[in-house]
């Protein structure tokens, strides 16, 4: 198994590399050279199976000769062997169309540790195999940094920065990742958006010097290894709900565009998948393109969903290559365009092909709270704002012949408890691990929106533990 860049000017490379570089040389994506199926037989062989061996299963596709499958089972069954559900990602009828795939039962209660938990270990191996050290360095809008940092708390052979926006994130969401107080560990509160700590972060990974120096690794969605990790869950859910005699649709409350992607890639495989509604917030971005090829940025606008609150997705620039018929570049040039004056030229005939498949919805905040208490109140569910908007978004959507929808429900309700208190009277408790969170000590360090400042602080983060 080889990737490829979306920009088609790094070199070919396998799984290992893939995941140690997170980001291509040249500023674009990896994706597989050739996309791995499976047959109905092998859809079929796949029921049954417990959580972590189905992962398995589907994930190897993807990893060559990396690792054998017996190494590959077992890391899996190592990484979700603590998630609180026995199923680890169970499926929960909402109404006769609707289902919720709870992905939160991870330790840190968001769906960012199905892949990251895995992601860990896999960094283990890897490093353990060649001797060698990594800093990750990621951006989070919410979910992705205290999941990345419970993936890699204490591992000897790497150390970690999450860069956050100052303000932006849910109280729970920033606690889980700054009280962490693991030497290997690093939080910055950036004075800025989601999307400028994105921005710095790809800066980073981008200056050649600089990347080779720390030995920069990602952990974010731009990393195809936090893809191929997502795809399982999909395809279990499709399995536990006939496929592949039976044809399923798929709606993602998403911002970065990656959880989407990965339920794209499991059509791609072979899953009977008709259809994908991404449900967004105020930030519509992607709404705005599937209904209208508008592709422009605005200012990102705080809302109660925050993981959401972002205008520039990454991994669509992935289903970009794909639409342009895998021409680098033309998908170079579109996403130069889209950084010089914030507006993606995206041609029609792409457009048209992107439309064929998903489906964009977007809600307010007021209709958010108002999804939570409907929800609550018909189907006995307590749901945060992510997963609300992706229920509206699918109960909004008229049915196709019966055919049944799976809304990724994204982050426990107690990771958001002021909104879901707001919308029902009731605040869900912390699960007991987490009980004393709002107790522990924080540690992070303010810095302002700039390359420089960051750089200079995870260089010395790393030299002082690898000292």
């Amino acid at each position: 198994m080889r990737y490829i860049s979306t920009r088609g000017e790094a070199a070919p490379r396998g799984f290992e590399d893939v995941l140690l570089a997170g980001l291509a040389e040249d500023g674009g994506l990896f994706l597989p050279e050739t996309w791995p199926t499976l047959s109905p037989g092998e859809c079929r062989a796949l029921r049954g199976l417990p959580y972590a061996d189905l992962a398995a299963e589907v994930i190897h596709r993807f990893v060559g000769d990396a690792l054998t499958k017996e190494e590959l089972r077992a890391l899996c069954r190592d990484a979700y062997a603590g998630f609180r559900h026995p199923a680890v990602v169970p499926l929960i009828q909402l109404d006769p169309q609707s289902f919720a795939l709870e992905l939160f039962h991870g330790p840190t209660l968001a769906f960012k540790d199905v892949a990251l938990q895995l992601l860990g270990r896999l960094f283990d191996h890897v490093l353990a195999k060649r001797g060698e050290r990594i800093t990750i360095v990621g951006a989070t809008s919410g979910d992705t940094g205290s999941a990345a940092i419970e993936a890699c708390r204490d591992r000897a052979a790497v150390d970690i920065v999450i860069l956050h926006p100052r303000g932006r994130t849910s109280e729970v969401q920033r606690r889980q990742m700054t009280t962490v107080l693991s030497p290997n560990v690093a939080n910055l509160a950036i004075e800025g958006s989601f999307d400028d700590c994105q921005d710095l972060v790809k800066a980073m990974f981008v200056d050649a010097p600089f990347r080779r120096e720390m030995r920069l690794a990602a952990v974010n969605s731009i990393n195809w290894a936090r893809i191929a990790a997502q795809i399982p869950y999909y395809v279990a859910a499709a399995l536990a709900l006939g496929a592949p005699e039976r044809e399923v649709a798929v709606c993602v409350p998403t911002g970065n565009f990656g959880n989407v992607l990965a339920a794209w890639a499991a059509k791609r495989m072979g899953l009977p998948i008709t259809r994908f509604v991404v449900a967004s917030n105020r930030n519509d971005i992607l709404t705005r393109f599937l209904t209208a090829n508008d592709m422009s940025a605005r200012p990102v606008e705080p809302s109660l969903s925050p993981s959401m609150d972002i205008q520039v997705s990454s991994n669509f620039e992935r289903l970009l290559f794909e639409l342009l018929g895998r021409d680098a570049a033309a998908t170079a040039r579109t996403m130069r365009d889209f950084r010089a004056d914030g507006r993606m030229p995206v041609p029609d005939a792409a457009w048209q092909r992107a439309t064929a498949e998903f489906e964009g919805f977007a809600l307010s905040d007021e209709d958010t709270l108002a999804e939570i208490r409907h929800l609550h109140e018909t189907a006995g569910y307590l749901a945060d704002p992510h997963t609300a908007i992706g229920t509206a978004a699918a109960r909004a959507r008229p049915g196709d012949r019966g055919v049944p929808i799976i809304v990724a429900a994204t982050a426990h309700p107690a990771k958001f408890p002021d909104a879901v208190e707001r919308a029902t009277g009731l605040r869900p408790p912390l699960p007991p691990a987490l009980a004393d969170l709002y107790a522990r000590e924080e540690r992070l360090t303010v810095l302002p929106n700039a390359l420089s400042d960051a750089q200079t602080f995870v260089r010395r983060h790393a030299l002082r533990n690898a000292a």
